[in-house]
């Protein structure tokens, strides 16, 4: 068994035991790679009749409930419960392909969970033929429509995802996100011109609006290429506990343009799949999207979403040691590029901005 503290073996053996029966027995330990959380994985290889093979243990930060981005934690009372397993009892319960939750731990700072191996969709898609990918991408917006129709109309209160809304309030949050860390090392000493600052926040704020007036359904929120799995020749999706109500393209916009998923969804493949999303609303009972109006909302949540990475991705690396996601900026920065020119009323932003970044001017 790969080092681990005494005690935190102890507390994953108990956790084990306690879920498949007394003869259960850990035999190894090994971390399994984690992404921007401060949570951290160890993928259990367990011994025992009733037990499977292995599984993977969620190590917390600590042994509280709070599990949500800082900007979601809202809430008047405090939580009584985790939000991850909160937010799974629902998704699990309208037929989301979610990892099996064995055991809540959370009060020894653990949870159990099913292991669904290691091929994110990001890896399974890599050298594939374009039908392939297509088909990959179609599977997960069916698991994507199951969260944002089935979701929606199940709606229940004591699942948190339905009391936090991705509002004005929170758009205009991560545009400052962006403001405050997305120019790092572009600045001169004296910062940002005052007049080019209100201009900015001017444009940010109308975007915020635009999106805060649409129809809100439930959304994941970090719904990449690299939060589904593929296994046993299905999609599964994970890191959900920060879900909340949103515009419907929000997670759509995620899937298709986040990071460097643009190098396989290229426009076309993009268009197909976003043909794909209508198609599967419509057929799920809801009434069609004018197309002209789902790219609108859909772009405008890429390019909203694609400010916000910028600043996260930086403030990942400033605050919290965290450089290897900078290697993402580049790729966001096109797909800024990308949107901005598409959008003449956004004239000003892209003015302004390919002053200090050369890759959204060429």
């Amino acid at each position: 068994m790969e080092k681990v503290e005494a005690n935190l073996s102890g507390r994953i053996a108990a956790l084990a035991r306690r879920r498949f029966g007394s003869e259960t027995r850990v035999a190894a330990l090994r971390p399994v790679p984690g992404d921007a959380s401060t949570r951290r994985y160890l993928r259990a290889e367990l011994e025992g009749p009733a037990a499977p093979r292995t599984a993977v243990v969620m190590v917390l930060a600590d042994r509280g409930v709070a599990m949500s981005s800082d900007e979601l934690a809202i809430f008047d009372q405090p939580l009584q419960e985790l939000p991850y397993v909160n937010v799974h009892h629902f998704l699990e319960r309208i037929g989301v392909a979610v990892p099996a939750l064995y055991a809540d731990g959370t009060e020894n700072g653990l949870l159990l969970l099913e292991d669904i191996g290691d091929l994110p969709l990001w890896e399974a898609v890599q050298g594939k033929a374009e039908a392939e990918v297509r088909a990959l991408y179609a599977a997960a917006i069916d698991q994507l429509l199951t969260i944002q129709v089935d979701g929606t109309r199940a709606r229940d209160e004591s699942c948190i995802a339905f009391r936090q809304s991705f509002d004005a309030r929170l758009f205009e949050w991560e545009f400052e996100h962006f403001l405050e860390y997305g120019f790092a090392g572009r600045l001169p000493a004296a910062g940002l011109p005052a007049a080019e600052l209100a201009e900015l926040r001017r444009q940010f704020h109308g975007l915020s609006l635009y999106l805060d007036a649409q129809p809100r359904v439930l959304n994941h929120r970090d719904y990449h290429s690299w939060n589904l799995f593929l296994c046993d020749g299905r999609v599964r999706v994970i890191d959900f506990q920060d879900a909340l109500l949103a515009p419907a393209p929000y997670d759509l916009a995620t899937l298709l343009g986040d990071r460097v998923t643009r190098d396989v969804v290229h426009p076309d493949l993009e268009a197909c799949l976003l043909d794909d999303y209508a198609d599967g609303w419509a057929a799920r009972g809801n009434a069609a999207w004018d197309r002209a109006e789902l790219w609108e909302v859909y772009s405008t949540c890429a390019l909203q979403k694609a400010f916000k990475v910028v600043g996260r991705f930086h403030y990942l690396d400033r605050e919290k040691g965290k450089p290897g996601y900078l290697r993402y900026i580049p790729p966001t920065l096109r797909q800024i590029a990308r949107l901005l020119d598409q959008r003449a009323d956004l004239a000003s932003v892209r003015e302004i901005l390919t002053r200090y970044f050369p890759e959204i001017a060429a």
